[in-house]
């Protein structure tokens, strides 16, 4: 008899008290809540058995429930996205767990899918994540976006906002490629309840990075590399540019 499938759920966190864009989750985007769009892009993805929304507060779960989704309430003092979701495994039996950014209404279905892959067909991956090759030189600089860098394995090294590698001689041509990191993660659900019992470092403490807890703690994260590039909110300036994005994409 063949194994069963795994359970794989997409959990999105979403909270309210965002410090750059307060209310991100149900800021409209072409007369939709946020919220609804990375829920409506999840459901798309062929291999998430469930999606869920958890938040800690009943204005989105209401708006969730009124789209027709699940949302599950968690407590208000998470201080990560992953903190979250462990909450919501700590109380399922999901096998594994997708971390999906409520910040990511144009999330590609095929990504999330591509992700489930990394995670599911070798035993020995217990964290996954997702890269994509970045192109222009201006987004290497940018602080804002965080690159990773891979050992021979394909496992993360290290993720930064500054730009790795960096190229010291700039005198002869080096080629180098610089990966922009994607904030989808997959966990097993064993290493995903670990979370909560992990010492944050000063990595992550500097970077404000929340992968970097797993690093430092001896944990490796498999990365693998995908063309489906997102585009996330994060300050009110991001909304127009993200309209457009949606608009050109159903034209």
């Amino acid at each position: 008899m063949a194994p069963a499938s795994p359970t794989v759920w997409a959990v999105i966190p979403a909270r309210f008290a965002a410090t750059r864009l307060p209310g991100k989750p149900l800021v409209t985007l072409v007369g939709k809540p946020m919220i609804q769009r990375v829920w409506e892009r999840v459901k798309l993805a062929k291999k998430i058995t469930k999606v869920v929304v958890a938040t800690e507060d009943e204005r989105i779960r209401d708006a969730v429930v009124a789209f027709g989704g699940e949302a599950v309430m968690t407590r208000a003092d998470h201080r990560s996205g992953t903190a979250r979701i462990a909450e919501v495994a700590a109380n399922s039996s999901a096998d594994i767990y997708i971390n999906v950014q409520g910040d990511e209404p144009l999330v590609a279905p095929q990504a999330v899918d591509a992700l489930v892959d990394t995670i599911t067909e070798d035993a020995n991956v217990h964290l996954a994540t997702l890269a994509v090759p970045l192109t222009n030189p201006a987004d290497i600089m940018d602080t804002h976006i965080v690159k990773v860098v891979l050992d021979f394995e394909g496992d993360a090294l290290y993720f930064s906002r500054a730009p790795i590698p960096w190229v010291r001689d700039t005198g002869n041509s080096v080629h180098v490629r610089h990966l922009k990191h994607l904030g989808l993660y997959g966990y097993r659900r064993d290493a995903l309840l670990d979370y909560d019992t992990l010492p944050p470092g000063d990595l992550e403490r500097v970077e404000q990075l929340e992968q970097l807890r797993w690093l430092e703690n001896g944990y490796k994260i498999r990365v693998a590399e995908t063309e489906f590039d997102s585009v996330s909110v994060d300050v009110p300036d991001d909304v127009p540019r993200v309209e457009e994005l949606i608009r050109k994409s159903a034209a």
